[in-house]
């Protein structure tokens, strides 16, 4: 009898400790300076990723099932990592698929070219602009164009500053209303990161309706 008790104390123990509150400065803080959101009405979430990451490259598929069951009045955009210039090329990528209205098509394409068939290395720009019009069947010209616009520029140079004031030292990174990171170092692991972001999205959502800022 004491065995199953002290079996169903700690199974209890367990249950409570999986279904416990994220916690502030555990599973996620603040940022670091507070980020201006696209649609203030909304709560925004935000991945902060880069291409060459093998933990963005595996969160990919919980991510885009959670964001396909996200309620009307939470959004998502994904920004690039720019914490250095040798992340640089990909995020260069990013905006210029953008602009080329290829995005969507070979997202999660660059995805598997840099870790399941690794035939592109992440940190090589020019290889990086072959990719993308061989496979978005795009002319050369305005590929490399759209790599050095003025609009890929300003979009690099936002990104840039969000990724210093998101206070972010990993990705995937999701920053929630501009206001809270989390990630899956934080919480630990990709679903512990959006059960996170969840918890985060339904507090913030109970301050909006409470006129709180």
């Amino acid at each position: 009898m004491k065995k199953l008790l002290l079996s169903l104390m700690l199974l209890t123990g367990l249950t409570s400790a999986a279904w416990a509150d994220p916690q502030a400065g555990q599973q996620f803080d603040q940022v670091t300076q507070q980020i201006a959101t696209d649609q203030p009405a909304k709560i925004e979430v935000m991945e902060i990723f880069w291409y060459g990451c093998p933990h963005c490259y595996h969160m990919e598929q919980p991510l885009e099932a959670w964001v396909k069951k996200l309620p009307a009045d939470v959004y998502f955009k994904r920004v690039p990592a720019l914490p250095n210039a040798g992340w640089a090329p990909m995020a260069k990528t990013y905006y210029a698929m953008q602009e080329l209205g290829v995005l969507d098509k070979l997202h999660s394409q660059l995805f598997d070219a840099i870790h399941k068939s690794k035939t592109l290395n992440p940190a090589d720009e020019a290889a990086a602009i072959d990719w993308v019009i061989k496979q978005g069947g795009l002319d050369k010209i305005k590929v490399e164009k759209a790599f050095k616009s003025f609009a890929t520029t300003m979009q690099m140079n936002k990104a840039m500053q969000t990724f210093k004031s998101s206070g972010a030292t990993g990705v995937p990174s999701l920053i929630i209303d501009g206001k809270y990171i989390t990630g899956s170092s934080m919480a630990g692991g990709n679903d512990a990161a959006l059960q996170t972001a969840d918890f985060i999205i339904n507090n913030v959502r109970k301050d909006k309706a409470s006129g709180k800022k």
